[in-house]
């Protein structure tokens, strides 16, 4: 697969200062505003907290790519269920997407590629985001088989446009709009895993098909038992990598300030996108938007609220990470480890272990 140019990769470091920019622009406004009148409405309220949202997803998607440039990769290829692995992204993603109106429909044939599973788990929710951002009506996804020569393609379809305007000429901000750095992120997770990413519009309809040729032969009896040996392996491997989980997202219960910045600093380091709420409601709502990747909170939270909200997740999404936290002496354990499913955690071991925690949970769901 051909890689970017050094004056593609400047294009691009030139559209991340544009999308960082335009956003922390109107958020400054907004704010000279309210240092002008002393007030803020709801609607300024609204558009400041866009602005700002949109600004860091602008530079985690910058991060991102700049993992993909480091040159510092690592993938370890092994078998990948990819219609599990699609199905797990799209239950993760379900409320987000009931939350903005897309309908996604989906017509998964069974398909196992090698790839690498971090950097795999990484496109398909890249994919997600760029086509909820331009979809003006639903996504329809399908993983088949090519006849000859065998290949895997997965491809996703939707309106770019709004239904009025699907039969009208191509406008000039369509391809803006499509060529976002979620798209760049799309195009070059695919192109460093060996996957051609094929992209065509017409009429107001994107559709993108990524082409899979690594496909994995039929497993053989005894192909599915993997020792803990072989799971500690794989997190060293991980471990190895360049930010592997970056992009991923966080979302951190606590009301103590210490518990908080303890858990901030320990993860600091792996390009995670951590959100911090200090209660039960706060988390629900959050929750509510859209899932995180992982639910990491204080013991001292625990109670019936938490409890509902625990297993109103588990229903949506069977291995959803979470991770209690414990301000008293508690040995570190895996979800494996445990009898409900909750990986725990010490505060003071923190530092050194959650990382590698977070690395093994994570990396479960590939």
């Amino acid at each position: 697969m051909p890689e970017p140019t050094p004056v593609q990769w400047a294009e691009i470091v030139q559209q991340l200062g544009a999308e960082i920019a335009g956003p922390l622009s109107a958020a400054l406004e907004q704010i000279n505003k309210l240092a002008t009148t002393g007030q803020i409405d709801r609607r300024g309220l609204r558009l400041l907290k866009r602005s700002v949202d949109e600004a860091r997803t602008a530079g985690m998607l910058g991060q991102q790519l700049a993992r993909l440039s480091s040159g510092r990769l690592r993938l370890n290829r092994e078998r990948q269920n990819l219609t599990q692995m699609l199905r797990h992204v799209l239950a993760q993603r379900s409320r987000e997407t009931q939350n903005r109106g897309v309908q996604v429909r989906q017509s998964l044939k069974p398909v196992e590629i090698w790839a690498d599973g971090a950097l795999l788990f990484s496109l398909l929710n890249a994919l997600m985001d760029w086509a909820l951002s331009n979809t003006h009506s639903s996504v329809d996804l399908r993983l088949d088989l090519t006849p000859w020569p065998v290949k895997a393609r997965l491809s996703c379809r939707f309106a770019h446009r709004t239904l009025e305007l699907l039969g009208d000429e191509g406008e000039p901000g369509d391809e803006a709009r499509l060529d976002s750095l979620a798209w760049r992120l799309v195009e070059q997770t695919a192109l460093t895993l060996g996957v051609l990413p094929l992209r065509e519009q017409e009429a107001g309809i994107t559709l993108l098909t990524l082409e899979f040729t690594q496909l994995a032969p039929e497993p053989q009896a005894g192909d599915d038992q993997r020792t803990q040996a072989q799971l500690d392996a794989q997190t060293e491997r991980l471990d190895g990598n360049s930010r592997p989980l970056a992009g991923c997202q966080l979302l951190v219960l606590s009301a103590s300030r210490e518990l908080r910045a303890d858990t901030l600093a320990a993860v600091r380091h792996m390009g995670l996108l951590v959100d911090v709420v200090a209660s039960v409601p706060e988390a629900e709502q959050f929750c509510q938007d859209g899932l995180p990747h992982a639910l990491l909170f204080d013991h001292a939270q625990m109670g019936e609220p938490l409890q509902q909200l625990i297993a109103g997740i588990h229903r949506d999404v069977p291995d959803f990470v979470f991770v209690e936290m414990f301000d008293r002496e508690h040995g570190t354990q895996l979800s494996t480890a445990t009898g409900d499913g909750i990986a725990r955690i010490a505060r003071r071991h923190m530092a050194d272990a959650l990382p590698s925690l977070l690395m093994f949970e994570l990396s479960k769901r590939t």
